[in-house]
């Protein structure tokens, strides 16, 4: 945690990857030559990120002059983010805890637009004892890396109790899929993950969610953000008040028809995941709540200082002047919500 360091074998995985797997359905998403066209790379398989094939399949980018080539991106985000900053895209959605110690440390990646909020849980089974999160000490929780953002996310938790997560709760990671059976052997009495496979989980084994990113403060913080290359916010804004205007379009249009969203995105997820229990994930997020400009600036501050509590950033980093660096003034206000006005008219588009 102390060193989140992307190494060049971590970014040639995540750009082969991002290279292989192509845009999605290219016959589908055919250029236009009256558009510009930006690369998206998006995880296709995140529940979160089930707007962008809303915007896609709704026509919200085409609305703002976009052509967008979206590209499956299943590398690790710390990749996704050097991929943003090195120009092999223009933009992607990553969680905010994960990112910030890279722009931290100088990747040329702006953050434009919070795009929701509530897709971490904590879960453990139902006769475990453990009940909130200071239950947790002396215990072990799997994760899927040490330097997860859900990790990260519950060690805040943790530390603002006055406990060492980092010596009195014993991390294991494991492969995501392997949660379950973790569980199920009592190698963990509990797990730190995000959605799909942390609502499926609960679903599937009876757990009880001991706690998550939206309690208290965090109801009004987003935990996903969009990042756009530097290069492009400074060269091209026009562009990238395009990308950030459809992407709040399209998660406002998520929270206002979150079964309409689950149809779109079912055919991207894996495991046949059934269309009500997409709608149900996708309505306990906050896809409504997409925060731009000085209320995005004031959310990444918090996290810029909290993550100072577990050691993962710097504590002489100005949380204040790190989010006016790296979030940009692109929306007005106004436009930001303009969706309210005009989104009513494309409700009704064909799906």
């Amino acid at each position: 945690m102390h060193n989140i360091s992307l190494t060049r074998r971590s970014l040639l995985r995540g750009l082969g990857l991002l290279g292989a797997a192509g845009a999605v359905n290219p016959t589908v998403f055919a250029a236009d030559n009256t558009l510009k066209t930006v690369k998206l790379a998006w995880g296709q398989t995140a529940v979160c990120q089930a707007p962008i094939s809303v915007a896609l399949k709704q026509g919200f980018f085409k609305k703002y002059g976009l052509n967008v080539e979206p590209v499956n991106f299943s590398g690790p985000t710390d990749a996704l983010l050097q991929a943003i900053a090195t120009g092999q895209a223009d933009g992607g959605i990553g969680m905010a805890l994960r990112w910030l110690k890279p722009l931290e440390q100088g990747f040329d990646v702006d953050l434009t637009v919070g795009t929701h909020g509530g897709c971490m849980r904590l879960l453990a089974p139902q006769n475990s004892g453990i009940h909130q999160v200071k239950d947790l000490v002396g215990k072990s929780v799997a994760v899927s890396d040490q330097a997860s953002p859900i990790r990260n996310f519950f060690a805040i938790q943790l530390a603002k109790q006055g406990i060492n997560p980092d010596t009195q709760v014993n991390w294991l990671q494991y492969p995501s899929d392997l949660f379950g059976e973790a569980l199920r052997k009592g190698e963990v009495q509990a797990l730190a993950t995000d959605d799909p496979q942390g609502w499926l989980l609960k679903k599937q084994h009876n757990l009880v969610e001991v706690d998550n990113n939206l309690n208290g403060e965090y109801a009004h913080l987003t935990c996903c953000v969009l990042g756009l290359r530097g290069s492009l916010v400074r060269d091209d804004p026009a562009t990238a008040r395009a990308i950030t205007q459809a992407i709040v379009d399209a998660q406002q249009w998520t929270a206002d028809h979150p079964d309409e969203t689950a149809r779109i995105f079912q055919p991207f997820i894996p495991g046949s995941v059934p269309v009500a229990d997409i709608a149900a994930m996708l309505r306990e997020h906050t896809h409504h709540h997409h925060s731009t400009g000085a209320q995005l600036r004031s959310e990444v501050a918090v996290y810029v200082d909290e993550l100072k509590k577990i050691n993962v950033i710097r504590p002489d980093t100005d949380a204040q002047r790190f989010a006016e660096h790296y979030v940009p003034q692109l929306l007005t206000e106004s436009s930001s919500h303009q969706h309210a006005s005009t989104l009513a008219s494309m409700s009704n588009m064909s799906s």
